[in-house]
Parts: structure tokens; sequence; C-alpha cells
């Protein structure tokens, strides 16, 4: 099962009007620690982010699973809840989670959550689908390599004159 944190970053922006702006995003990393979470969303937005940025909130998310799909790039929270029994004591539980689906609409996120669930063997039912203001979910391929160091990925820092 994979572990998502949830990163907030902040920097700063120029607008057309010349005006500098404070901007925060925040973006979803699938990584096993939060030192390698941390590590991960520098890497991976060095270059994307056109300026320095810190990150200014790392915290573990609750998602249960994750469906990207490549045609779209905004994200839905779902709340998918099904029935478990408990063998031990044989009374049923419902259980609750939290699933993220890219789509174009609520009603495409929808559709794509029951496809994503229809090889589950329990009936389920979708209760909640809203629009996240996560920006891009970076999943784990294996090709990242983690510094030892965190500084070693950290913005470029002003040299000493």
């Amino acid at each position: 099962m994979k572990t998502w944190f949830i990163c907030t970053i902040k920097y700063h922006k120029e607008d057309e009007q010349g005006n500098v702006r404070k901007i925060t995003e925040p973006y979803l990393v699938d990584a096993i620690s939060f030192t390698e979470a941390e590590a991960r969303i520098y890497e991976e937005l060095q270059g994307i982010v056109p300026a320095e940025f810190q990150v200014l909130d790392l915290k573990r998310s609750n998602f249960a699973d994750i469906f990207h799909y490549e045609d779209a790039d905004t994200w839905y929270k779902c709340k998918v809840s099904y029935v478990s029994i408990d063998e031990i004591a044989g009374k049923e539980k419902k259980v609750s989670n939290f699933m993220l689906v890219s789509a174009h609409n609520i009603k495409e996120a929808y559709e794509r959550i029951e496809e994503s669930l229809a090889n589950m063997i329990v009936p389920f039912t979708i209760h909640n689908i809203a629009e996240s203001n996560y920006l891009d979910v970076f999943v784990y391929d294996g090709t990242v390599t983690i510094p030892k160091k965190l500084s070693d990925v950290s913005a470029p820092q002003e040299a000493n004159a």
C-alpha cells in the first residue's frame, strides 16, 4: 500500500503588472517517509516552479487509492464506503475510504471511480465527490534517487561574496 504525503509549497511570483505575490500550492507525493517526500517534492518541482520555493507543510494524507487518467489534470476527492464483516465478532462494519481520481468533471469522476472499483467483490457506495486543490500528483516510479543530504536538492543558494 502506498503512502501519500500532502506537500504545501510557497514561492513568490511576479504578475503582468510587476506586483510580487505569495503563491501557496499543494501537491501530493508518493513516498515512504517524510524525509523522502520532502526530497522528492524539491526534485520534482525543480524547473517547474519558476522561483525558489520552500516547503511550508508536509503531512500524511488519508487516501486509500489514487486513479490517474492521462487525459485529465483536475483531481477529485471521493468518499467511498462499503460493508466489511468482522469474522471474529461476526458483525458488519462500515468502512469509509477516500480516493482521488483525475477527471474533467464530477460526472466523469463518478464514472471513473465506478470503473476503477468494478472488480470489488463487496458492493460500495460513493457518498461524496468534490474537486480538490492539488495541482499535481507525483507517483514514485523507481527513477528518483534520494540524495544523502536534503540540502543537495534544495533551491540554489546565493553565492558568498
